[in-house]
């Protein structure tokens, strides 16, 4: 996702055109990242591996979803909640040791967007025994990919435009993305299928609002960088 290790040289100027670039306002799990991280700045641990771990939990999770069964669907929320965290801890780390990487960058993003769309797809595959029936999993793969659309999004407008525009709608130090963290709590109330149909709904509705506010930063030319 957004906001995270930043490839070098892309989208820069931005982010250091002022004191409140220099000091970008975080979310409360990325200062809670931040502080977990710091112990692993000067040791042979890096940001890379922190992203392989958090897409090794994720594809867990999303194994436990499929088999649409409990506790395994209980044990998988937990799991994909402490892998949206873990998402968090390889860019403080990147930042906080200097060693953001264009590699890293894109481990990162693409992570991203192969977790979001295994979950809601194994989601779906779990959910066939319910009144959806074979419809769940077909579900699932348009709301994964409505979900990582939207986090391309977010990531094209960062490439364009740099790391202030791009940053997600934060209310009192949440970000959009933090919505994520909901899924323990849903599934652990039985509120699976409610969660697959508002992911169908609402994550292609969100996209579409997006791509048309940003219309002209995502499809526009933009301006030739002043030398």
């Amino acid at each position: 996702m957004v906001e995270r290790k930043k490839a070098p040289g892309e989208g820069g100027g931005e982010e250091k055109a002022g004191p409140e670039a220099a000091k970008p306002r975080k979310a409360w799990d990325q200062r809670l990242a931040g502080w977990m991280v710091r112990p692993l700045v000067h040791t042979p641990v890096t940001p890379n591996h922190i992203t392989a771990v958090r897409l090794l939990l994720g594809l867990a999770a999303c194994g436990l979803f499929a088999t649409g069964t409990r506790p395994e669907i209980l044990y998988a929320a937990g799991i994909f909640m402490l892998s949206n965290f873990v998402d968090h801890m390889d860019g403080e780390l990147a930042r906080m040791s200097g060693t953001s990487s264009r590699f890293g960058y894109h481990f990162d993003n693409y992570s991203d967007a192969v977790i979001h769309v295994a979950l809601f797809l194994c989601i779906g595959i779990g959910l066939q025994g319910s009144w959806i029936g074979g419809w769940a999993p077909w579900l699932g793969l348009i709301a994964g990919v409505s979900v990582s659309t939207l986090f391309f999004l977010f990531w094209r407008i960062e490439q364009r435009a740099g790391m202030r525009q791009a940053r997600q709608p934060m209310f009192k130090g949440f970000h959009l993305e933090d919505t994520m963290y909901f899924i323990g709590p849903i599934t652990w109330g039985g509120g699976l299928i409610v969660l697959l149909l508002a992911g169908v709904g609402l994550a292609p509705l969100y996209a579409i609002w997006l791509t048309w506010r940003e219309r002209r930063l995502l499809f526009g030319k933009l301006p030739e960088a002043q030398t």
